[in-house]
């Protein structure tokens, strides 16, 4: 019998280097093909195996080291700094090696004080040297050094370098200075390349300079599809929102920028709507969506309430396995939150991979405005037990989580505790909060001393928050000053106008609300209109108050009809001082009816079915009497409704709201 011996091939372990070609003498090419490692413990091994075949006395090899060392994924940047001062005589490759180590880590000062010693040395710089000091001068904002370095450029002959001039661009624009920019760009007269020109035409927009930036665009011969980014997202950064969908639209060829700067213009406007018309249109043209494009497209979703095209991207993400990193898993999660999902929310926010700080605010943040006050604590106490430094925005989430749950005491002792214990200095922001926190309860004296001592001047927001308590709890004395005092500061703010108004209304002070009617008027102030949307099978549908341009208006009306008269049967009774005005009880009613919200969810009610819930989305707050009339609807239809208005959630069911009359 015959033995047979079966012979297996075993992979080497994966914390071992490469074994093929052992018997193959050990070049400068094999070591630089093992230091492209993304793992730490290779990178050890092949700087060992540096060592032992004596190649660290090659520049290209311990420049490559060094480079390798400095990656911020590694954390090791102290070695490479360390190897940098084992390199004996180090040429322009170690010194540029270092000097863009220094930047990657955070440390542009360093990288500027590593240029100096090179200067110092026998190594001449080239023209790789110079685009990552002009970035780290722009980062550190030393106009001096820049010049310094400049001059440098000049000096060595690297002005006509192309990634040279518009690195150079690039850090003068930063510091708005702009005819230095310009002169780079126009330098000895010879012809800059189109990178040069794309840099200059955001430099001009970050400063406001549009005709000029108009007029370069115009005046360059070549033009890439850079250019024609460089104005869309110029253009819409300004406010000219319908100029740059104009450019948009005359692009001869447009890549995933181009599609992402519209759709983000549009964000960045308010034109949330038209963002994800814009990126329906990117879908018909079978482009596929890279992850910048699905955070901005996430972003509108959360913005006009569109639950079912959030889904979908969320989905995409999933079906191409497109992995939820710092910036799409937060920007997901933070579209759940504001679409009324923490479920959702929570759920991204536990898968994701990689959390940043961004990450934790967000989830803080999505918990606060649905009140979950203490959800929001147990956060944050995860996040400091994980050591994990907050920031500014955490503290904002944070003290509206307790505003809105009505914790007082624990908000107080929190916004102690951000500079005490976390080195977060208050900002007018944060003061804000705590005026809200404290306005909410109805200490109202309080609230304003506190604005008395804030160690800043207090913006008119802080004073808003006061004035909308002043409504709430029937303080008309303050309020009328404050009021008073807020339309001085902000003249052409209809919103200060509407709530003394309302302030007046209550009271029923009625000439004193005409006279402020009157004032508007010869100011010429406008009011914001309140707006409801509310997605029914992946169209948004958008209501004003009293609109009735609705193709199905007639029904809608008549569904508000049908639930007046169930609503009169259930008990409830119209809040007529929510009116403003000096009508008729009949009238105040009828004006009543035609708010927004009201008119969404009659729509709501008869385009979906039985048991569905029903999600509005409210540019303003929600008045007493709409949180009134919503909490009988939810009863009588059997329905869940969800409206999130300008300052948190409401969630309705069976006749009771999650916010608990404490709004």
């Amino acid at each position: 019998m015959t033995a047979t011996t079966t012979t297996t091939t075993v992979s080497p372990p994966y914390h071992h280097l490469p074994t093929n070609n052992l018997n193959q003498p050990i070049t400068q090419k094999s070591l630089l093909n093992l230091l492209t490692t993304t793992s730490l413990h290779h990178l050890k091994q092949t700087h060992a195996l540096i060592l032992k075949t004596n190649h660290f006395h090659d520049h290209f090899v311990s420049g490559s080291l060094i480079k390798s060392y400095a990656n911020p994924n590694f954390n090791t940047f102290d070695s490479s700094i360390q190897l940098f001062n084992q390199v004996p005589n180090p040429n322009v490759f170690v010194w540029n090696s270092v000097i863009k180590g220094c930047l990657d880590n955070n440390h542009p000062r360093l990288a500027l004080l590593f240029y100096s010693k090179m200067v110092g040395s026998d190594s001449k710089p080239n023209k790789f040297t110079y685009p990552v000091l002009f970035k780290a001068c722009m980062v550190v904002k030393s106009v001096e050094e820049g010049a310094q370095i400049h001059c440098h450029v000049v000096k060595n002959g690297f002005m006509g370098d192309g990634y040279v001039k518009s690195s150079g661009i690039q850090m003068y624009s930063s510091f708005g200075r702009l005819i230095e920019a310009r002169m780079i760009l126009d330098f000895n007269g010879e012809e800059s390349d189109v990178v040069c020109f794309n840099a200059m035409i955001d430099g001009y927009f970050k400063h406001g300079e549009i005709e000029s930036a108009k007029a370069l665009f115009g005046f360059a011969t070549k033009k890439n599809v850079g250019s024609w980014n460089a104005m869309v997202s110029g253009l819409a950064k300004c406010g000219m929102i319908e100029a740059a969908r104009q450019v948009f639209d005359e692009m001869p060829e447009r890549d995933d920028v181009s599609w992402s700067a519209m759709i983000d213009g549009y964000n960045k406007n308010d034109c949330f709507k038209e963002a994800l018309e814009v990126f329906r249109a990117m879908q018909r043209e079978k482009l596929r969506p890279k992850r910048f494009v699905l955070s901005s497209v996430a972003s509108a979703c959360a913005n006009v309430g569109s639950l079912d095209q959030g889904k979908w991207i969320h989905a995409y993400i999933r079906r191409n396995s497109i992995e939820l990193d710092g910036i799409l898993g937060t920007a997901l999660l933070d579209m759940y939150a504001k679409l009324g999902r923490l479920d959702l929310a929570w759920d991204v926010f536990e898968k994701m991979k990689s959390k940043e700080v961004s990450s934790w605010n967000a989830m803080i943040g999505g918990l606060a405005i649905h009140g979950r006050a203490k959800d929001a604590i147990g956060l944050f106490s995860q996040m400091e037990n994980e050591n994990l430094k907050p920031d500014e925005i955490t503290f904002v989430g944070l003290l509206n989580a307790c505003a809105h749950g009505g914790l007082v005491d624990e908000g107080l002792e929190y916004f102690t505790r951000m500079e005490e214990v976390h080195g977060v200095e208050p900002t007018v922001q944060h003061y804000g909060c705590v005026v809200d926190l404290l306005s909410r309860v109805g200490r109202l004296a309080e609230a304003e001393e506190l604005i008395s001592r804030m160690p800043m001047a207090p913006s008119p927001a802080v004073w808003g928050a006061l004035l909308g308590a002043c409504r709430v709890h029937g303080n008309i004395e303050m309020g009328e000053r404050i009021g008073k005092m807020l339309i001085e500061m902000e003249p052409q703010n209809g919103g200060r106008y509407a709530l003394l108004s309302n302030i007046y209304a209550k009271a029923g002070r009625w000439e004193d609300v005409e006279n402020l009617r009157v004032l508007m008027k010869e100011k010429g102030v406008k009011t914001s209109t309140g707006r409801s949307t509310i997605d029914v099978g992946g169209i948004v549908h958008e209501f004003k108050v009293g609109d009735g341009s609705h193709p199905r208006t007639r029904e809608i009306y008549e569904m508000v009809e049908e639930m007046i008269a169930k609503l009169e049967k259930d008990g409830y009774v119209p809040k007529t001082s929510e009116v403003l005005f000096d009508i008729d009880e009949d009238e105040k009613e009828t004006t009543l009816w035609r708010h927004s919200e009201k008119l969404a969810i009659a729509f709501g009610l008869i385009s979906t079915s039985t048991g569905t819930p029903i999600r509005i989305t409210k540019n303003l707050r929600m008045c007493e009497d709409c949180h009134s009339a919503v909490k009988h609807i939810s009863c009588i239809y059997e329905r869940d409704i969800i409206v999130r208005d300008r300052l948190r959630f409401h969630h309705f069911r069976n006749g009771k709201c999650s916010c608990k009359d404490f709004w």
